[in-house]
């Protein structure tokens, strides 16, 4: 159950796909040159490697404890997690001004995907608090920023995100949590659910991130303010002072992830949680989805990670089960000489590599623009936003198929936990309900990234993507992959009409949102897939590398890409079956 980081690829999608080069010329990034590229991500791959993945299983097995109000994570991890902070990885794309380290935050996604492959569980708690830091930084007062952000970049502090109760859970409106004025701060009183790393014992302090109500508050989202409760509070001078009004008064037993402490929080069960307001009053919704954003991000990566692992996994034991006489030979032989199994291994492997390619692409444009050329910002904003519900969605929907895969490639012994197949299977199920279900997910697509527009976030990326076929179909050995890429690309045009033009039958587009969101995530995936194959080709003869990405190319044409021909003809079908079936049926 070893983990190495795909460090060659990684580089790739870094050099190849999102343009690095280009991103270390941006005013601020000028630091991030080829040499420290390479040393973060060799440097980083050892840490996952030999500190966190071998922590898997632990966190797997003894999960956390609570007692007296205190989590005690798995054995190992809280010295690992100062490992971490020692080592400056949570500063790497936070902002200088507090101690951050300013690098890009595509190199910093890179890095993340290796935390996530080797110790999920584990990863949760600095990418949590990475959240917390981006609330922070655009909505917070400078007083509150000079008080918790250079502790939380540091990783001295970590930062959770409270939204979800016993009756709210992606209906925020039906948020119960109080907030009462007190002086220059306000007491919080309420109940959380589901709060990742809401309790531990890696760090001396943490900041929670609560929604709640003020007195005035109007129903609905339009009544909910952010908080910044935290569980030590912080005198003047910057040190600790006493424990605040709040504690964690169970953990949820989880199907997977069980290292990471996951915990229902209680806020003001005496006076009141002292907590103070971020952004304006009322405006909490904004200001938490600027840390949403971010975490949908990461878990679209989270998606990519934990097939990583589970391919990696299914390839170390292809290669040494021995079962059957593999076609064409004469005894029995590993399992990778069977085709059946070379399908299901090469599946993931695509799957992988084309979701690792836009979560780096979406966090490029994300760097772009926070500090490209401002005649460009609103461009590489758009594009960041449409491409978040696809990492997400479909990154997630398919770690889901990835898993399951690696579980297969087993066998009977998958299903045994000793393996260790089932664990990446379990934790992967999680990534498709969180931070924003799939389902939540296709609404946004079709609604605020489709409809919104007009399309025109679509239209451009679409014309990229026939770009993409144009360069392809000038290479006589890439013909195939330009006619197949090309099919995928004039199904999504005419998805994307059909949607334009019925877009005010809003149970039509209810029920199509998610083929849509599948549609477009399939060819998206095709769109970097055939991309690849275009930077390969000239490098074909330096080595198998670029052999390897070649066909996992053409095996991506082939095998997965058809699936956007079938989104696209349900999306055709405009959901009737769904309208034309009644409530009391099901």
């Amino acid at each position: 159950m070893s983990y190495q980081a795909p460090v060659q690829d990684m580089q790739f999608v870094l050099d190849e796909l999102v343009g690095m080069a280009e991103i270390s010329q941006l005013p601020g990034y000028e630091e991030a040159t080829p040499d420290l590229l390479q040393a973060v991500l060799e440097e980083a791959a050892r840490l996952a490697a030999e500190v966190l993945a071998p922590l898997n299983r632990v966190g797997d097995q003894q999960g956390a404890k609570l007692e007296n109000a205190e989590v005690k994570t798995a054995e190992g991890f809280a010295q690992a997690y100062q490992q971490l902070v020692e080592g400056g990885w949570t500063s790497l794309a936070a902002s200088p001004e507090y101690g951050g380290q300013g690098l890009p935050e595509v190199l910093a996604l890179a890095v993340q995907e290796m935390w996530h492959s080797a110790n999920m569980g584990f990863a949760l708690c600095p990418m949590l608090t990475q959240g917390a830091i981006e609330a922070l930084s655009s909505h917070a007062t400078a007083e509150l920023k000079e008080a918790y952000l250079a502790k939380l970049i540091s990783g001295e502090w970590t930062g959770t995100m409270n939204l979800t109760e016993p009756q709210a859970g992606s209906d925020l409106a039906l948020l119960r949590a109080k907030a009462e004025p007190q002086g220059d701060h306000y007491l919080i009183k309420g109940q959380k659910i589901f709060i990742t790393w809401g309790e531990h014992d890696c760090a001396e302090n943490i900041i929670h991130l609560v929604l709640a109500r003020l007195p005035d508050a109007p129903e609905g989202v339009k009544g909910i303010s952010l908080f910044a409760v935290p569980k030590y509070l912080v005198n003047a001078d910057g040190s600790l002072g006493q424990r605040n009004d709040l504690q964690a008064t169970a953990l949820e037993h989880k199907l997977g992830i069980h290292g990471s402490p996951t915990c229902v929080m209680s806020f003001g069960d005496q006076a009141g949680a002292v907590g103070y307001l971020i952004g304006q009053p009322h405006q909490g919704l904004v200001c938490m989805f600027t840390m949403m954003n971010h975490a949908r991000l990461s878990v679209g990566l989270q998606g990519v990670a934990i097939g990583e692992r589970a391919y990696q996994q299914a390839v170390a034991y292809a290669r040494e089960r021995v079962q059957g006489v593999p076609v064409g030979q004469r005894e029995r032989g590993a399992i990778l000489a069977h085709p059946d199994v070379q399908r299901m291994l090469l599946s993931m492997r695509v799957i992988n590599e084309a979701g690792r390619a836009l979560a780096y692409q979406c966090a490029a444009a994300m760097d772009r623009a926070h500090k490209g050329d401002e005649s460009q910002r609103s461009f590489w904003q758009a594009r960041a936003a449409l491409l978040t519900p696809i990492v997400k969605g479909w990154c997630t929907e398919l770690a889901q198929e990835v898993t399951s895969l690696g579980v297969q490639v087993h066998g009977g012994m998958g299903y045994i936990e000793e393996t260790g197949a089932a664990q990446h299977y379990r934790d992967a199920r999680i990534l498709a309900i969180y931070e924003g279900t799939n389902g939540i997910q296709a609404l946004d697509m079709i609604g605020r990234k489709t409809l919104f527009d007009k399309g025109q976030a679509v239209s451009q990326w679409l014309d990229e993507v026939a770009d993409v076929v144009r360069q392809l179909s000038e290479v006589p050995a890439l013909q195939l992959l330009a006619e197949r890429l090309q099919t995928a690309e004039q199904q999504g045009r005419q998805s994307l009409a059909w949607v334009l033009e019925q877009g005010s039958d809003q149970q039509a587009m209810a029920a199509v949102a998610y083929p849509y969101m599948m549609q477009l995530s399939t060819l998206a995936g095709g769109w970097q897939m055939g991309l690849a194959a275009l930077k390969a080709w000239p490098k074909r003869e330096q080595g198998s590398f670029y052999q390897a990405k070649l066909v996992s190319s053409q095996f991506y044409m082939e095998q997965v890409l058809p699936r956007a021909q079938a989104y696209a003809q349900t999306v055709a079908a405009g959901g009737l079956a769904l309208a034309g079936f009644a409530a009391d049926w099901y």
